[in-house]
Parts: structure tokens; C-alpha cells; sequence
């Protein structure tokens, strides 16, 4: 229902995003995007290429006077380092054709990145035919679209928050959870953690880790408060919300591992203390007790905060080069070549959760509830929460 490509390259001219099935009427400004890239460049830890860089923001189609029309909304996010530096990148990058290489070729692969297998896919003799496409600087497309995804399941009653858990090994203590109103307080944060003890120990890890030119991973949770009852489906494996859920945040680079809810915390216990038991009463209607299941049971959303965390490895660019590897022409060992690089980006990588998340939801409930507008879409949703309520089963 809602679909999005990106295009472009990390020291391209733009990226390019293209996001489809919006429905007509939602409110969007240029503004809007701008202010949520400038959350992704947030956090302690990231390299020098987040202070000068700036996400500027076209809405190049399907937006009229602030107001989507229900063509495909078309997003470019220009790259300064392009216009600052064209001799450098604007021949590097080049979609001319040159008489020749540029630079010297890249061909020392770099252990835990695209380089080497996307060289031998497609039969490349330079890294940089991969690295540019596969750098994290293609989620700034992600969560340009993911913005509008926000603002129309917002017309849903739908919020969604972000933030960090784990820095390297230091861990935010269990049950510290933030509502929608913490998000300002959050961003605030150096590393986007709500609790300022556990933020100052991930500062003093991140510091320790520049000092050894080395880098750090971590754990991020996003959780949708307002998530309607009834997204996704169990009918089939590609219509169940959780898997969708982890599919596309899985899909950022550097994250290794999905979890919603207490997923990896919960096979380790016995059935008996594994689930959320059920209530009812005629104030509250049903109720659960817990949220080990994450807000999603079956495939279906259950109308519980809804809980992804997600695992990001600590980043294959050091700042110290130590990590072995070869030539890929000359077979000589070496060590791995150094592009531009940070500390860490795990609080940047909640920001882009955030917003893959939003695009899986917004997909989702633009499935069940449809409309061509926005006003329709809301309709939809109001009448379907009306006749669950008088239902059989109620809600």
C-alpha cells in the first residue's frame, strides 16, 4: 500500500527518495523532513562529517500548497560535501563518463563492510563502486520518508518514540521506557538515554573507545504508543506485523539483531511466565498485564505499545585501522583503509528505527483502513474502532 524506493550515493550530487500510496490532503512541509535528519545527526561519539553537514530538502512532487495529493511523493536531499568540494567529489562521483580513474582505486577491502562481496557480485575492481551505495548515508532518504510516514499515522493517533538501551556494555536499567512527551528530553541527551547515570557511563565507554581509535555498538528500542488493533494478519508468513517489523529493521546498516518485545528474554523462561495474561473490565475493556509480546500477538497488533529494539554491531571503519585483510589485486596483506568515520552511531540509529518503523505501520494501516485521502483514511479507522467496540468480542 505504502512503498518507497531511495537513490543515490553517499558523495553523490542528492539522495533521492520516492514514497507511493500516500494518501491526498496530509499536511507536509519541507520543514518538517528538515527537522527530523536533524535528529539523525545527532549523538556523542559521531565523526566530524555531522558538524558540517546539511540536509537540505526539496519536495520535488506530490505536494501542493502543504498538502500531499496522492501522487507519489517525491523527496532530494542535497549533499553540501558535493557543492563545498566539486573538483573533488563532482569528477569523483561523475555519472559522466572519465577518461581513466579519478583517484587511485580502492581495492584494501574493509572487514565487516559491502566491499568485498558486493566487488565479486558485480565484478567491481574498486571498493568505492560499493562502499558509496552501501554507507549508512542512505538512511537519511529512510527517514525523510519515514517523516511522512509519521505525520500521516499521527492523523491516527500514533506516536512514536526512540531511544538507547545499550552502549557498547553498559545497559540502561530494565523498566525505563519513554512516553511520547520524553522525546524532547531524550534528543536532548548526548547519547539519547533517559536516564542520565546510564547516559554519563555511555559517554565515559564512548570516550575510552576514540582513545583506542576503536568503535562501539549497541541496542536501540522504538515504541508506538496509539498502534491501532488489528495491523498486519495471521493468515500469511508476509502479512504478519512482526515479521514486517524486523524485516525493515533489519535493513539498516550495521544491525544484526531484531527483538520485539522481550523476544530473547522470554525463551529462556517457562510458558507459565512467558505471556501477557488478559483482563477485562467494563471501564477498561481488555487489558494486559505485561508487555513481554511487544504489542503484537499472532501477527496482529493488539493495541499495546508496541516494543522493537534492534541490535547495531560496533562500526567496521576504525579510526585506528587494526582490522586485517588483503589487496584484492595484489593479494598482499595489509589492514584495512579508512574513510570518514565515527565512535559510534547507535543513537543516530534509533532516529532511523524510528522511522522504518513508522514506514512498516504506515504501510500497514493504510492496508486495513484504506482511502484516498487522508479525511477518508480517518474515517475508516473511527468507524472500525466504533464496531469493535459494539462487537461480539469488544474491545
Amino acid at each position: 500500500m505504502i512503498r518507497f524506493l531511495t537513490a543515490g550515493e553517499s558523495h553523490g550530487a542528492a539522495l533521492v527518495v520516492v514514497l507511493e500510496g500516500v494518501p491526498a490532503g496530509l499536511e507536509l512541509a519541507a520543514e518538517d523532513i528538515a527537522d527530523e535528519l536533524a535528529r539523525r545527526r545527532l549523538g556523542y561519539g559521531r565523526g566530524p562529517r555531522m558538524r558540517f553537514e546539511e540536509d537540505v530538502v526539496t519536495l520535488v512532487g506530490g505536494v501542493r500548497h502543504g498538502r500531499t495529493l496522492g501522487s507519489p511523493v517525491a523527496i532530494e536531499i542535497a549533499n553540501t560535501e558535493w557543492t563545498r568540494n566539486p573538483e573533488k567529489w563532482g569528477t569523483e562521483m561523475s555519472p559522466a563518463a572519465v577518461d581513466g580513474p579519478t583517484r587511485a582505486p580502492l581495492t584494501q577491502i574493509r572487514p565487516g563492510h559491502a566491499d568485498l562481496a558486493g566487488m565479486q557480485k558485480y565484478g567491481f575492481t574498486d571498493a568505492r563502486d560499493v562502499l558509496e551505495r552501501a554507507s549508512a548515508r542512505e538512511t537519511a532518504a529512510r527517514v525523510a520518508a519515514g517523516t511522512v510516514a509519521k505525520q500521516l499515522l499521527g492523523t491516527l493517533g500514533v506516536e512514536i518514540v526512540s531511544h538507547v538501551v545499550q552502549m557498547g556494555p553498559v545497559r540502561l536499567p530494565h523498566g525505563i521506557r519513554p512516553r511520547p512527551e520524553d522525546l524532547a528530553a531524550v534528543d536532548a541527551n548526548e547519547v539519547r538515554c533517559l536516564d542520565d547515570a546510564t547516559a554519563e557511563a555511555m559517554i565515559e565507554e564512548i570516550k575510552l573507545a576514540a582513545k583506542d581509535g576503536d568503535s562501539l555498538g549497541g541496542v536501540v528500542e522504538v515504541v508506538a504508543y496509539g498502534v491501532p488493533i488489528g495491523l498486519g494478519s495471521h493468515v500469511h508468513w508476509d502479512r504478519k506485523l512482526d515479521a514486517a517489523l524486523a524485516r525493515s529493521v533489519m535493513s539498516i546498516q550495521a544491525i544484526k539483531g531484531v527483538e520485539i518485545g522481550e523476544g530473547f528474554e522470554v525463551a529462556g523462561r517457562r510458558g507459565s511466565e512467558a505471556h501477557d495474561a488478559v483482563t477485562w473490565s467494563a471501564d477498561d475493556g481488555y487489558q494486559r498485564s505485561s508487555s513481554l509480546a511487544g504489542g503484537v500477538e499472532g501477527g496482529i497488533s493488539t493495541g499495546e505499545p508496541l516494543v522493537v529494539r534492534a541490535a547495531m554491531k560496533p562500526l567496521a571503519t576504525l579510526n585506528r585501522p587494526s582490522l586485517a585483510t588483503v589487496d584484492v589485486l595484489s593479494k598482499e596483506a595489509g589492514v584495512s583503509f579508512k574513510e570518514r568515520t565515527d565512535v559510534t552511531a547507535v543513537p543516530a540509529c534509533g532516529v532511523v528505527a524510528e522511522h522504518m518503523v513508522a514506514l512498516t505501520l504506515a504501510d500497514e494501516a493504510a492496508r486495513k483502513f484504506g482511502g484516498d485521502s487522508v479525511a477518508e483514511m480517518v474515517a475508516n479507522h473511527r468507524s472500525f474502532v466504533a464496531a469493535l467496540a459494539d462487537g461480539p468480542v469488544g474491545t
